[in-house]
């Protein structure tokens, strides 16, 4: 586990989902009286398809899986074994579910319903508001810091996953806002609490608000709009992505801005671009002003 958080920088919570799978497989192991450095291929089958049997989802099993293969790697790598005999096992495949959004005008009426005459609600709507603004995860809205913001250059620097910082442009409505939480309503909710915090947003004791209270804060707002209560603050993050795109930004500049390792993830927020698709084709394609 040292290795894992030393060597990948994952998250606490990634090594403890990671350490709760592992010792699933070891378990089994032990059950099957199998010998931990000779599993072979077709055992893991045999544990994959005892999973698949007993209803676990396929996003768990290719969890499991990820687990038993990593930890084979790095028993590769301080020469317990000889060879990685399970490298080459793939788990089952996941079909992509296209994110949900919120269309724009509920976006707005979201951004509509929180009180901005007291330090709760001023905070609250500088809360959705960033949200949208810079499509960042809402347990990363909740480390930034006082210090991450930049008035000058229009941006805030976010600290994502892996703590690998990423730099996103904020618009001046949001910039405003922010602007008007920090002099406004942060000091007053900052007198709450006796130990001072760089935390941008505070609590209603002046302590720095968890990822948690700000998801019930949405879940409220989302009642007041009188919206689904199932939409969460993930689906603001898509609805800044696909909105993006929808307006023309190319796909790269998305993937930076939501920190995306990898740019397949960010492309199936083209799926939920068609509109901007289309018109391009319209006025790009040579057959589409041709009488023929």
């Amino acid at each position: 586990m040292l290795s894992l958080s030393a060597e990948r920088n994952l998250s606490a919570h990634t090594i403890r989902a990671y350490d709760c799978d592992l010792s699933d497989v070891l378990a089994w192991l032990n059950r099957e009286q199998l010998d931990l450095k000779a599993l072979t291929h077709r055992q893991l089958r045999t544990y994959l398809a005892e999973l698949e049997q007993s209803k676990y989802s396929r996003k768990t099993i290719n969890r499991r899986l990820s687990a038993i293969k990593t930890f084979y790697a790095w028993l590769l790598e301080i020469k317990v074994i000889d060879a990685d005999t399970l490298s080459a096992v793939s788990g089952p495949k996941i079909s992509k579910r296209l994110p949900s959004t919120l269309v724009t005008e509920d976006v707005y009426r979201l951004l509509s319903v929180s009180d901005k005459s007291t330090p709760a609600g001023l905070r609250n709507q500088a809360i959705i508001e960033l949200i949208y603004a810079s499509g960042a995860r809402i347990s990363e809205i909740a480390s930034i810091t006082v210090g991450s913001i930049d008035f000058a250059q229009m941006q805030i620097v976010v600290m994502g996953k892996g703590s690998k910082q990423r730099v996103i442009p904020l618009h001046k409505l949001a910039l405003r806002t922010l602007h008007e939480y920090l002099t406004l309503a942060r000091p007053t909710l900052a007198q709450k609490s006796k130990r001072t915090t760089d935390a941008l947003f505070l609590s209603g004791r002046g302590a720095a608000m968890s990822a948690d209270s700000m998801r019930k804060m949405f879940k409220g707002a989302l009642q007041t709009s009188g919206l689904d209560e199932s939409f969460s603050p993930h689906d603001l993050r898509h609805s800044f992505a696909s909105d993006l795109l929808e307006n023309g930004a190319d796909l790269r500049s998305v993937q930076e801005m939501l920190g995306h390792a990898s740019l397949s993830t960010t492309q199936i927020y083209t799926h939920l671009s068609v509109g901007h698709l289309k018109n391009t084709h319209a006025q790009a394609h040579p057959r589409s002003s041709s009488n023929s």
